[in-house]
């Protein structure tokens, strides 16, 4: 009877754990600061994003994190690093967290991109939500009942957050440079 009860116990916890997924977004950039399109460029954090950085991996030095992912942009992989460092942890990087290509945009001044029409080159809204899919998926076969800090980009963990809670992505909040939101995968 010990042993049908433990199992069953045992069967139980497994199907009813999550994976934590802590969602941030990079720190600033001199890209953000002067309201350039990044897209999938590299990026470099500015010190007020250096700053950003260093203060969220003080927020989260004493949480307990099995693994850190970042976006493979340069950007997204300074802010991980910085995270990471009091937890002497690697980090893994994934194409799925890079920000949406935005194509013939990329480098232009934001504000003058006002009323034009998205040119052929820029990802689709269909393609970013798949990516955003497969990077959930990915979190859950890779890191199950694990807790997993994952550093990507404003757009990007829009559409994450998007797909996950069954959202349109104008009904997602924007995320702030160096913000963390919690998701909860079962």
């Amino acid at each position: 009877m010990q042993t049908i009860f433990s199992n069953f116990a045992r069967r139980t916890i497994k199907e009813s754990a999550m994976t934590t997924l802590l969602l941030v977004r990079h720190g600033e950039t001199y890209d953000n600061e002067n309201q350039i399109m990044q897209g999938q460029t590299q990026g470099q954090l500015n010190p007020r994003g250096i700053e950003q950085a260093q203060q969220l991996a003080r927020e989260m030095a004493q949480r307990d994190i099995d693994a850190f992912v970042a976006s493979d942009l340069n950007r997204a992989i300074e802010t991980c690093r910085i995270i990471a460092e009091p937890h002497h942890a690697e980090l893994i990087t994934t194409p799925l967290l890079r920000e949406r290509d935005w194509g013939a945009f990329t480098g232009r001044f934001i504000p003058s991109l006002k009323g034009e029409p998205f040119p052929a080159d820029v990802e689709s809204l269909d393609a970013l939500l798949q990516r955003a899919q497969r990077f959930i998926d990915f979190i859950r076969e890779r890191f199950p009942d694990q807790t997993v800090l994952a550093v990507g980009h404003g757009i990007i963990n829009k559409a994450i957050q998007a797909q996950f809670f069954g959202k349109q992505m104008r009904e997602v909040e924007r995320m702030s440079n160096a913000e963390v939101r919690t998701l909860m995968i079962p």
